[in-house]
């Protein structure tokens, strides 16, 4: 889609520890975009149906906007800010701001830290499969002041991955490290797809690199072709970067869906992760 000029970010304010972080990294994406920033709080009356009157969920409802508020104004004093207050499941009530949104933010939950198995319909999990916009979950530390690192496959969703990364290091004046990985070959598998070679991914990343890097010429640009699994190598370079960015899913971009190099970023990288979704990309198939 080609998102409004004035679509905002919208950011998620729960009750758990690492709301006011969420909005503070919304508040800076916002002001970084020129969009204003919107503050939405959900509750399920729903699942709670002990409590005696809406009226003491309402109030600390409304407490929890006005202390995310200051924190936004901390950011930036003049950006525009607006509180929503709705009923319902969270998770809903996310999807279907996306459809509105530039980008919307999230708390992980806890799942960079998590050793168990991380269930499919965790929060985060579940908008960064199902919005209609890019999704930013972020993570309870501040990450390092590395670059900004995209994973790039060859596929047409990489390439807005990599366009918006792009985008993303120009508006916070650092590098950007794109990396390709490739599985290694199998013995003996010929002519077989799978098996691409690392000279082919190296120059293919380079050419799609250099097209998106037309509209960011003050972008420093690190390419890095690599062998490994996907997934465990860009865990790996995420750990000294500031932001991770990854297409939903590389080879078949559908909403609804979560490829596994994206849900490995995910659930382990302790980066702040950006799954780009519901965005058109300008570079023409082939690059």
């Amino acid at each position: 889609m080609t998102t409004p000029v004035d679509a905002p970010v919208v950011a998620a304010v729960g009750s758990s520890d690492t709301a006011l972080v969420v909005v503070r990294l919304a508040a800076e994406e916002a002001t970084r975009r020129g969009r204003p920033l919107i503050l939405l709080h959900a509750f399920n009356w729903a699942a709670a149906p002990g409590r005696p009157s809406v009226s003491g969920p309402r109030a600390e409802a409304e407490d929890l906007l006005e202390r995310a508020t200051a924190v936004a104004a901390e950011v930036e004093p003049a950006l525009p800010v607006n509180g929503e207050i709705v009923e319902g499941a969270p998770v809903a009530a996310l999807i279907r701001r996306s459809e509105s949104a530039f980008l919307i933010a999230v708390g992980d939950g806890g799942m960079a830290h998590r050793r168990a198995a991380i269930t499919a319909d965790a929060p985060a999990v579940q908008l960064a499969a199902r919005a209609a916009c890019p999704v930013l979950v972020v993570r309870p530390e501040p990450p390092p002041q590395g670059p900004v690192l995209v994973g790039v496959d060859g596929s047409a969703s990489s390439r807005t991955a990599l366009e918006f990364a792009f985008d993303c290091a120009a508006r916070r004046s650092t590098r950007l490290l794109a990396v390709r990985a490739t599985e290694p070959a199998r013995p003996g598998a010929g002519d077989d797809p799978a098996d691409f070679d690392a000279e082919d991914a190296r120059a293919e990343l380079a050419e799609a690199v250099a097209w998106c890097g037309r509209r960011h010429p003050s972008v420093s640009v690190e390419c890095r072709a690599v062998v490994g699994d996907p997934g465990n190598v860009l865990v790996d370079r995420s750990r000294s970067a500031q932001l991770a960015i990854v297409a939903a899913r590389g080879d078949e971009p559908l909403r609804g869906m979560l490829g596994a190099v994206s849900q490995s970023l995910l659930y382990h990288s302790p980066a702040p992760v950006i799954v780009v979704r519901g965005l058109v990309s300008t570079v023409p198939d082939g690059t």
